[in-house]
């Protein structure tokens, strides 16, 4: 007797705790970033801290669990065919988000200002990953993989017009408090969405759907559960509390030039050692304050002009420093 094929399991209609709680852990971790750069804002925390080092392949690993999530939930609520209704809904939702945070970030900080953060990527992927949901698994890893790497060979000055920032393929990187392009940051969601369906053709899922979960992650979950309203209450009250303690117990004021000073090594540390960054900042201090530059860095301009005159000025500071710290190489 032939043996009948089993057809391949569905997403589990029940809402599954252990996601959720990832969710309301990925929530934490964002949360606790955010208070480290409120504290570097306010002067509390070395200038520069959060953009490099640990700091910043910990910001990197919490955009990619929340993207990743964001695949998961993509596959759990539409594979079995996309319910519009509640698409469009969720979409009005985080698009709504994600134009009022441009709005207010935009007048708060306008040198910063978000306009392309992980709520506009959300929108974004959300809509461009319906079209990989009943593609097979390996091929969405496959895209995955390609879109991952695609901005290291397909990166052009033809981007760096502001109407291209979005993409990611860009030469200069933009300056924004928070820049999550589509590459390569959509290789999150499309590797959450492969890896569901292969969770659930596994039956791994339905195992997960089953997890008893211990009381003490409540919390968790119900911050998971509702996760875009945590993302856009939790920021505004960590910096209300940080200026209230700020008008309490301000911070010792650094100049300008000290707070210049630590951001440039802070940054150069993580490609040269401490000797060559400590002379190269200097040597990009002295120059951009003789040639009447340092205002409009100060001021976070970002016109074309004043970009190509900075970028000539570390080439410049790049070969002198160089010739003065010959050992002063790469880190290893």
């Amino acid at each position: 007797m032939i043996k009948q094929p089993q057809p391949a399991a569905e997403p589990t209609t029940r809402r599954i705790d252990a996601i959720d709680i990832a969710r309301g852990v990925a929530l934490v971790a964002m949360a606790v970033y955010h208070f480290a750069w409120d504290l570097e804002f306010f002067g509390y925390a070395p200038a520069g801290m959060t953009a490099v080092g640990g700091w910043k392949l910990f910001a990197r690993s919490i955009a990619s669990s929340f993207l990743f999530l964001v695949g998961v939930s993509l596959f759990l609520g539409h594979a079995r065919g996309i319910r519009w209704d509640g698409f469009w809904r969720r979409m009005a939702m985080v698009a709504g988000a994600a134009l009022a945070i441009s709005a207010v970030t935009y007048f708060a900080v306008p040198s910063g200002f978000i306009f392309f953060g992980i709520l506009h990527h959300i929108a974004l992927a959300s809509l461009l990953g319906l079209a990989f949901l009943r593609l097979p698994a390996l091929v969405t890893l496959l895209v995955a993989a390609a879109v991952l790497v695609a901005p290291h060979y397909l990166r052009s000055a033809s981007f760096d017009s502001p109407w291209w920032w979005w993409t990611g393929l860009s030469e200069t990187r933009p300056r924004s408090n928070d820049y999550v392009p589509v590459l390569p940051w959509f290789a999150a969601v499309l590797a959450g969405i492969a890896v569901t369906k292969i969770a659930t053709q596994t039956g791994t899922l339905a195992k997960l759907a089953g997890l008893a979960t211990p009381s003490w992650t409540r919390p968790l979950a119900f911050a998971g559960r509702h996760s875009l309203a945590v993302y856009l209450i939790h920021q505004p009250v960590l910096i209300a509390c940080v200026w209230a303690f700020s008008q309490i117990h301000p911070a010792s004021q650094e100049s300008r030039e000290v707070y210049f000073l630590q951001s440039c090594e802070a940054s150069c540390g993580e490609v040269r050692d401490t000797e060559f960054c400590t002379r190269y900042c200097v040597c990009m201090l002295d120059t951009l304050e003789r040639e009447g530059a340092i205002e409009g860095v100060y001021a976070g301009d970002q016109s074309d002009m004043l970009r190509g005159r900075v970028e000539e000025v570390a080439g410049r500071c790049t070969i002198e420093t160089d010739a003065l710290v010959p050992e002063g190489g790469a880190d290893e």
